[in-house]
């Protein structure tokens, strides 16, 4: 047996384990070659990547260490006593290799490879393998066969409402904060809907990191289930409350990877609202040049997915396409992001209009799912719930419910206005360089890193005149954000008329 040590490294969500070359109970060259063990503790067992110690001041010759991660999931004590074995690769990897030349996997196969990929059984480079075969080819029965398998893992969510309401867009468009808006707009109206919502992975903030700087995020199922029978909504992250979780594991592989097809999208984001017990999805995908979707032809081939698969689950999906040519409103990073969702909510003149109607729109569309409204008067019961400061009452009540913030977060310090470099008229603005730029900023880890738009689409300038503002908190992230804008500012400028 070897005493438990916690490492204090974060593996990015991959078990990874320690042994001291010179261990005195095992011999490290005998598991090294089979790059996983299995760990034993109290009846649990945690496959882990083992990686070899010469220092012995970090991992002693009676020691076994986890990292962070692998640590939390075996649930044991630092001094515990564990063994080891060799690890029996995972069943369902024969089903990624049939996949890898080929193969059209049934929905068995497929539950078992999702099983093992959410009790984290596979390393990066296996769930790698299965993304990148999958990539090349996927049947829509696949796709929905992926889709039902995800959603049976981890918890699901029931409520006794018979209307349960959600929105969802498919991202790629900067300062899109459109459901910190809506939520509240509907949930005044008196429907649920129990938003949870993903962090950032390579934008420069999701809802749940702009609803981090008003509120905390990462509740409880139990404590979301209360806030939306208190509230109406809520506005939590989605990854506390284990929602499809073999999702998360996906993710956070196949975005470094750039593999982002429609299939797996679809399998992904309708997995997570079939587990947080949703009956009606509206579905925003925005269309333009630097967007996700670049063209209406393949937002439709999209749109007929997601009808497809909600169809056959029996979740009512409604999909709308919006523009997708530039940014939505002002700020594009958390504080930024949170003061225009605030703006629009308390009724402020200057609340970035394009922000402010696309919000009413969608909004409007959820609420005519309300049997007892009017049909076609959801964007004016919408509009009325805004204008008369119920919307605000219910976000902030949805706020307290979750955990207000008390610290209040600024802006970066550390700025730079990126200058128009002729006069001109802005003809477009690339959201694919304003969300790369606000990242290398230090959005979102850093809530006040991001940007700060002037100018929109349609916009004169003079030569000289402030496109935007850099916001950086570090001189590291300032200097890549500057250095990047320098290069390219990622507006497009034509001739006045």
């Amino acid at each position: 047996m070897l005493k438990l040590k916690r490492v204090a490294i974060d593996t990015q969500g991959e078990n990874v384990a320690f042994m001291a070359r010179n261990c005195a109970v095992y011999r490290p060259e005998e598991f090294q070659a089979l790059k996983k063990i299995e760990v034993q503790h109290a009846g649990h067992t945690l496959l882990a990547s083992l990686m070899i110690v010469d220092d012995d001041s970090i991992i002693a010759v009676d020691q076994l260490g986890l990292s962070e991660q692998a640590f939390a999931r075996l649930g044991g004590k630092a001094g515990d006593a564990v063994c080891i074995a060799p690890a029996e690769p995972p069943k369902s990897l024969d089903y990624v290799r049939l996949k890898i030349h080929g193969s059209t996997l049934e929905a068995h196969q497929l539950e078992e490879i999702i099983s093992d990929i959410a009790a984290h059984r596979y390393s990066e480079m296996e769930i790698a393998a299965f993304l990148v075969s999958s990539a090349g080819f996927m049947t829509t029965g696949e796709m929905l066969a992926l889709t039902r398998a995800m959603s049976q893992v981890g918890n699901r969510l029931t409520w006794k409402a018979p209307c349960v309401v959600d929105k969802h867009c498919i991202g790629g468009i900067p300062g899109n904060r459109t459901s910190m808006i809506v939520v509240p707009i509907v949930a005044a109206h008196g429907l649920p809907i129990p938003k949870s919502s993903s962090r950032a992975i390579t934008s420069p903030a999701g809802t749940a990191d702009t609803m981090e700087v008003l509120a905390r995020v990462d509740l409880s199922m139990q404590a979301m289930r209360t806030v939306v029978e208190d509230c109406g909504g809520c506005l939590v992250w989605g990854g506390h409350v284990n929602l499809s979780p073999a999702d998360d594991v996906l993710i956070s592989v196949e975005r470094p990877l750039g593999i982002d097809t429609r299939e797996q999208m679809v399998a992904s984001i309708m997995s997570k609202k079939m587990s947080a017990g949703s009956t009606h999805l509206l579905i925003d995908i925005p269309v333009g040049a630097t967007a996700k979707v670049h063209n209406n032809g393949d937002a439709m081939r999209l749109r007929k997915l997601f009808e497809y698969v909600g169809r056959e689950v029996g979740l009512h999906v409604d999909v709308v396409t919006t523009d997708g040519s530039q940014p939505i409103g002002r700020g594009i990073g958390p504080v930024l992001e949170a003061r225009d969702v605030m703006a629009v909510l308390s009724n402020q003149p200057d609340a970035p209009a394009d922000l402010r109607e696309k919000s009413l729109q969608l909004a409007g569309a959820l609420i005519e799912n309300d049997p007892a409204l009017v049909g076609g008067s959801g964007y004016a019961r919408a509009r009325q719930l805004l204008e008369n400061g119920e919307a605000l009452k219910t976000m902030n009540r949805i706020i307290d419910a979750q955990g207000r913030q008390t610290a209040t977060i600024a802006p970066g310090g550390l700025t730079k206005d990126i200058l128009a470099h002729r006069s001109g008229v802005v003809t477009a603005i690339d959201c694919f360089r304003m969300n790369r730029l606000a990242r290398l900023a230090g959005a979102p880890l850093d809530k006040g890193a991001g940007i700060d738009l002037f100018h929109k689409v349609g916009d004169r300038v003079s030569a000289g005149e402030p496109l935007y503002r850099i916001h950086a908190c570090f001189e590291s992230d300032f200097g890549f954000a500057a250095a990047y804008a320098d290069e390219n500012t990622g507006y497009c400028l034509g001739d006045e008329r």
